[in-house]
Protein backbone atom coordinates (compact mmCIF):
# COMPACT_ATOMS: atom_id res chain seq x y z
CA UNK A 1 0.00 0.00 0.00
CA UNK A 2 1.32 3.44 -0.89
CA UNK A 3 -0.39 5.24 2.00
CA UNK A 4 2.03 4.01 4.65
CA UNK A 5 5.19 5.65 5.94
CA UNK A 6 8.12 3.67 7.28
CA UNK A 7 10.11 5.05 10.21
CA UNK A 8 13.00 2.93 11.49
CA UNK A 9 15.28 5.46 13.21
CA UNK A 10 14.77 8.32 15.61
CA UNK A 11 14.45 11.89 14.48
CA UNK A 12 15.70 15.14 15.97
CA UNK A 13 13.98 17.44 18.42
CA UNK A 14 14.28 21.23 18.19
CA UNK A 15 13.07 23.41 21.05
CA UNK A 16 11.74 26.62 19.54
CA UNK A 17 12.03 30.07 21.02
CA UNK A 18 12.26 33.71 19.96
CA UNK A 19 15.61 32.96 18.28
CA UNK A 20 16.15 30.36 15.56
CA UNK A 21 17.60 27.01 16.60
CA UNK A 22 18.37 23.83 14.73
CA UNK A 23 21.02 21.43 13.58
CA UNK A 24 21.75 18.58 11.22
CA UNK A 25 18.90 16.74 9.52
CA UNK A 26 18.41 13.24 10.94
CA UNK A 27 19.76 10.40 8.82
CA UNK A 28 17.82 7.39 7.55
CA UNK A 29 18.76 3.81 8.43
CA UNK A 30 21.17 3.87 5.47
CA UNK A 31 23.19 6.56 7.26
CA UNK A 32 22.37 9.07 4.53
CA UNK A 33 20.13 12.13 4.49
CA UNK A 34 16.61 10.86 3.66
CA UNK A 35 14.69 11.88 0.56
CA UNK A 36 11.72 12.89 2.74
CA UNK A 37 11.18 14.06 6.32
CA UNK A 38 8.06 14.44 8.42
CA UNK A 39 7.95 17.60 10.52
CA UNK A 40 5.52 18.05 13.42
CA UNK A 41 5.29 20.78 16.06
CA UNK A 42 3.73 21.09 19.52
CA UNK A 43 3.18 24.85 18.97
CA UNK A 44 3.07 26.86 15.75
CA UNK A 45 6.61 27.13 14.34
CA UNK A 46 8.34 28.26 11.16
CA UNK A 47 10.79 25.77 9.67
CA UNK A 48 13.53 25.90 7.03
CA UNK A 49 15.82 23.22 5.56
CA UNK A 50 18.92 23.91 3.50
CA UNK A 51 22.61 23.40 2.83
CA UNK A 52 24.74 24.03 5.90
CA UNK A 53 23.64 25.82 9.06
CA UNK A 54 20.25 27.50 8.68
CA UNK A 55 18.46 30.39 10.39
CA UNK A 56 14.67 30.16 10.42
CA UNK A 57 12.59 33.33 10.19
CA UNK A 58 8.90 34.06 10.77
CA UNK A 59 8.11 33.86 7.04
CA UNK A 60 9.43 30.29 6.53
CA UNK A 61 7.19 27.20 6.25
CA UNK A 62 4.54 27.33 8.99
CA UNK A 63 3.94 24.06 10.82
CA UNK A 64 0.80 24.14 12.96
CA UNK A 65 0.42 22.01 16.11
CA UNK A 66 -1.27 18.70 15.37
CA UNK A 67 -0.66 19.19 11.64
CA UNK A 68 2.49 17.47 10.34
CA UNK A 69 4.08 18.20 6.96
CA UNK A 70 6.08 15.85 4.76
CA UNK A 71 8.87 17.59 2.87
CA UNK A 72 11.08 16.40 0.05
CA UNK A 73 14.70 17.05 0.99
CA UNK A 74 16.48 18.62 -1.99
CA UNK A 75 19.85 17.14 -2.92
CA UNK A 76 22.63 18.61 -0.82
CA UNK A 77 20.44 19.83 2.05
CA UNK A 78 21.96 18.93 5.40
CA UNK A 79 20.39 21.11 8.11
CA UNK A 80 17.07 22.21 9.58
CA UNK A 81 16.12 25.21 11.72
CA UNK A 82 12.92 26.33 13.46
CA UNK A 83 11.62 29.38 15.29
CA UNK A 84 8.47 29.88 17.35
CA UNK A 85 5.58 31.79 15.79
CA UNK A 86 4.03 33.06 19.04
CA UNK A 87 4.90 30.60 21.84
CA UNK A 88 7.75 28.19 22.52
CA UNK A 89 7.34 24.54 21.63
CA UNK A 90 9.06 21.49 20.19
CA UNK A 91 9.55 20.59 16.53
CA UNK A 92 10.24 16.94 15.69
CA UNK A 93 11.94 16.09 12.37
CA UNK A 94 11.63 12.39 11.46
CA UNK A 95 13.44 10.72 8.53
CA UNK A 96 11.18 8.62 6.32
CA UNK A 97 12.29 5.36 4.70
CA UNK A 98 11.39 3.84 1.33
CA UNK A 99 9.85 7.00 -0.13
Amino acid sequence: MDDFLTVTVTGVSITTGAASSGGALPVASSGEIPRYVRIAASAAACVRIGVGAQTAVATDLLVQPGDAVILAVPRGCTHVAAIQLAAAGVVIVTPLEDC
